[in-house]
């Protein structure tokens, strides 16, 4: 998965302003207790990013 195309499902599902904000200040448990923009920082792909996003926010399967 491309950074943009994370960035675009974060503010679909969130919006753009809220997507931003949990980005930077959400702390995930399945990214290794890191934010969003942590994980990103550290190397992590985008795609499992994205994917420990849709379990901590329970997201619909079909947005995975």
């Amino acid at each position: 998965m491309r950074l943009s195309n994370f960035w675009h499902n974060m503010h679909e599902q969130f919006g753009e302003a809220y997507a931003e904000s949990l980005a930077k200040d959400y702390v995930i448990e399945g990214l290794g207790s890191r934010t969003v923009q942590q994980a990103l920082a550290d190397g992590v792909g985008a795609k499992q990013v994205w994917r420990a996003v849709c379990e901590a926010f329970d997201l619909p399967v079909s947005t995975r």
